[in-house]
């Protein structure tokens, strides 16, 4: 729930640093009560914050700023930051160990590091990507801070929209990494920092998750792990005075939940229900709630408090955000709060580091494909499956051209054969200018990017490590974080520990997904702890029944129709698309084109929030 904000440059630059950090930060954070402003000639810092995870230290030619919870490899360091404090240790790291100093900081943080004299700056995120820090360079200055407002609250900084962006979230119901939604505003990826000298930068990742794609002990492997995971939780929560836990009845959820009971007390987790048939995962969040007899807090949303929730959310977040699921998250985020909670721990990471995501399965079953001999596929597969028309082949013909044409699709854009602006050519959806601005092939070399840099020859490790910078750091994160923040409570995530992930990579692919079962290491290992319904569940996910509850709720119909009739006017979707998207809801799939429809929703929304 803290910000860092500052600027290094040009004297002349100067500007009320800590009036715009207060601003910008109360916008999208209740409750914030302090900021705080270091500056000198050509440079400022700024912290505000509603909790003491953020310090500033400036000490000769060296000024740090730093918000999250750090903790130090070297132990001269540790003890330098037992003494005074995060801010002071990273500025006595940077003169021992210059950059380097990245590489000795565990836990989640965001951090800058000013050398005032030589003007030059670091800044980086942790190695997750669970904060966020975001930059832009403007006549000599580098401008930086934990959100694209902060960017843009710099007086040098363009506050324009980038119509690229917006595609890339049509495309990816979030803005990805490394762009934002502003012109010439970037974002750190997850381990990635931005070294600034007198007008020159470089980003660079100073940090990379090592994969082993050879073999592991499972008997020392899983016991290991069980002893890093209790040790994950055990220090997400110390010096939580009141600590709850989200509840879904997953795996994830499921394994924290019961840690907090083994570890402290009974946990008190929180749960979020919904009357409506597919998308109510309640029993399961109570057979857990059961098994480790936690002190249970349910609450079942309504279609009036997704109304309510609409425009507080999308003031909330500094980027256009469509993940639906944000709404379940606030409201349970909310009730802790109220109860008195300080702390939320959360489940996020364990699909991505364990291989629990339905893809990773499904896109196996391609994967075979490439590893039969070329002649097989190009003399008999190839020419059985694809050279006669649909209507002249028998059903397993049909069934073995579909496959070949899904399987002919490399990964990781095969990952993207149902993306909705994948399923029909652009000029169908898209107004035209609008189109002509844009590279509508960018999100696919954004993805692509992250897969090839995955340090594995496993198809498995490489969609995981796509998820960890996309799905994970741009999408998840940024949903429970944002909308705990919006709560006012502080969200941890142990299963992101970094020894936790360090070992996670140590793992052969083969342990994350075998035989088409998805995260066979994880469940296993935790076979004798967890309850065996959590075991054999089923991957479900946080959905929220939008479309659904668009069909019969008047006031929901009312703020969607008011939505798209704005956003007709932007010039961005054809009306058209819009038009069909609206009947083929009500037609055919009230869930599946829900989903594209409260995408275009939230878009809107968020300009008619960032424009007030």
């Amino acid at each position: 729930m803290s910000h860092l904000f500052g600027w290094i440059g040009r004297p002349e630059a100067a500007y009320d640093i800590g009036a715009a950090c207060a601003r910008v930060s109360s916008d999208s954070t209740p409750g914030t009560s302090h900021v705080r402003v270091l500056s000198g000639p050509g440079w400022a810092l700024c912290t505000s914050q509603t909790a003491s995870n953020a310090t500033m230290a400036h000490d000769g030619n060296v000024a740090a700023t730093i918000v999250g919870d750090v903790r130090w490899r070297d132990e001269s360091l540790a003890a330098i930051s037992r003494r005074s404090g995060m801010a002071a240790t990273v500025a006595e790291g940077y003169r021992r160990h210059g950059p380097a100093v990245l590489e000795r900081m565990l836990g989640s943080f965001a951090v800058a590091v000013l050398d005032t004299t030589a003007r030059a700056a670091v800044v980086a995120i942790d190695r997750m990507g669970i904060q966020t820090l975001c930059y832009a360079e403007a006549d000599g200055c580098l401008v930086f801070g934990s959100t694209a407002d902060l960017v843009t609250a710099h007086p040098g900084i363009s506050t324009q929209v980038s119509p690229q962006a917006i595609y890339n979230y049509l495309y990816c119901h979030m803005v990805p990494s490394p762009g934002t939604i502003y012109t010439g505003v970037s974002k750190l990826l997850p381990a990635q920092c931005l070294d600034w000298r007198t007008g020159h930068s470089n980003t660079r990742f100073w940090w990379s998750l090592r994969y082993n794609d050879g073999h592991l002990d499972y008997d020392e492997g899983a016991a290991e792990f069980r002893r890093l995971l209790r040790n994950a939780v055990r220090e997400h929560l110390q010096d939580a005075r009141s600590a709850g836990a989200f509840l879904s009845g997953g795996t994830d959820s499921s394994t924290v939940a019961g840690l907090i009971s083994e570890l402290a007390a009974p946990a008190d987790t929180y749960s979020i229900g919904f009357d409506a048939t597919g998308f109510d995962e309640m029993e399961y969040a109570r057979i857990t709630s059961r098994h480790f007899a936690t002190r249970a807090h349910e609450y079942y949303l309504t279609p009036q408090d997704v109304v309510d929730a609409i425009p507080r959310i999308a003031r909330a977040y500094d980027e256009p955000f469509g993940n639906a699921s944000a709404v379940p998250t606030y409201f349970c985020a909310l009730a802790a709060r109220r109860d008195g909670k300080e702390v939320m721990l959360a489940g996020d990471g364990g699909d991505e580091i364990f291989g629990g995501n339905v893809r990773y399965a499904k896109q196996q079953v391609f994967e075979w494909y490439w590893s039969l001999p070329q002649s097989i596929r190009t003399a008999i597969l190839e020419p059985l499956a694809l050279r006669s028309t649909p209507g002249d082949r028998i059903p397993p013909l049909r069934k073995l051209s579909s496959y070949v044409q899904q399987a002919s699709v490399r990964l990781p854009d095969r990952l993207e054969t149902y993306n909705f602006l994948e399923r029909e050519p652009l000029e169908n959806i898209l107004a035209p200018e609008f189109t002509s601005s844009i590279d509508a092939a960018q999100p696919r070399e954004i993805a692509r990017d992250a897969y090839a840099r995955a340090q594995s020859s496993s198809a498995v490790n490489r969609m995981m490590h796509l998820d960890l910078k996309q799905t994970l750091a741009d999408n998840d994160l940024r949903k429970v974080s944002g909308m705990c923040r919006l709560a006012g409570i502080e969200v941890r995530y142990p299963l992101l520990d970094d020894h936790l992930v360090e070992f996670s990579g140590r793992l052969p692919g083969s342990f994350k997904v075998r035989h088409l079962k998805l995260r066979w290491f994880f469940k296993k290992a935790l076979s004798d702890f967890l309850p065996r319904e959590t075991i054999s569940k089923t991957k479900h996910g946080f959905g929220l029944p939008f479309g659904l509850w668009l069909q019969t709720h008047s006031d929901l119909q009312q703020l969607t129709g008011d939505s798209l009739m704005s956003l007709r006017r932007r010039g961005i979707v054809r009306d058209t698309y819009i038009d069909r998207l609206l009947t083929l809801h009500g037609a055919e799939s009230a869930t599946y084109y829900g989903v594209m429809i409260w995408v275009l929703v939230m878009l809107e929304q968020w300009f008619q929030a960032h424009e007030a």
